[in-house]
Parts: structure tokens; sequence; C-alpha cells
């Protein structure tokens, strides 16, 4: 069973909140790991957390957001296991996952619109790994 955890900081927070409702009309469950309202954080403490949860299982995804998207990225691939990457629209979504079965995405909210992030998130959580050649590139990570 496919898990999914999200988390953003207070740059992120308004599109993530988008993104879960997004989810909540799929009927997609989701864990929410903080913040809970726009307060400022610290953006390292909650990719760390998504992170940690992601690694757990390889059917488990993750969905970081902040301002730039960047800092998420950075802090969540610190982790072994982990893929996060950072996306900008439809076809950089898909081959992270195709090509680099990419487990958590991280979205700028000061650069991408509200439906292009959503945009985003369904191809992340809807593309599957072709593996092969891509495999065995993985395992040089």
């Amino acid at each position: 069973m496919k898990k999914i955890f999200i988390s953003s900081d207070h740059a992120g927070y308004g599109l993530k909140e988008s993104i879960k409702n997004f989810l909540d009309n799929k009927k997609i469950k989701y864990l929410d790991l903080g913040p809970y309202n726009n307060n400022t954080v610290d953006y390292p403490d909650y990719a760390h957390k998504v992170a940690k949860k992601v690694k757990i299982s390889k059917n488990h995804r993750g969905i970081l957001v902040c301002g730039s998207g960047m800092g998420m990225n950075i802090a969540a691939n610190r982790h072994e296991n982990i893929r996060a990457a950072q996306c900008f629209n439809i076809k950089s979504t898909k081959l992270s996952r195709l090509h680099n079965d990419a487990n958590i995405i991280t979205l700028g909210s000061r650069l991408l619109s509200k439906k292009n992030a959503i945009n985003c998130v369904n191809i992340f959580l809807t593309t599957k790994f072709v593996g092969g050649r891509h495999k065995e590139r993985i395992k040089k990570i």
C-alpha cells in the first residue's frame, strides 16, 4: 500500500493546503506532517520528517513545498534511498518518475501556479518507474 506524506515550510503552506484539497477530492489518503499554519518555520525540519517516513518503504511517496522547492530538495536528498526531484512542469515530473524513480516531489510555491503544481502532483503519483537500464543507473547513486 502506497503511503503519501506531505509537508511544507511557511512559504509553501498555502500551496500545500491546495494540494491537500486536490488529494481529498481524489480520495487519495495522505499524512500531513506539518506545519499546520503559516508561521515561520525552518524548511529542513519538515524535509527531514518526510524523508524519514518515505525511506521506510519503496512504496511510500512524499510531497514537499517551500518557496523555491530547492531547499526542501537539498535537505531531503541528504537521506539515503531518497530521490527527491524538484519539478517545474509535467515533463520534468514525468521524467522524474519514469527514469529516476523519484520518491519525493519538491515544489516551489513562488515559482509555480497552483494549477501547474497540482498537475505535477497528479503526474508524480500516477506515473510508474520504467525500470530497465534506468534501474541500473539508480543503483549507481
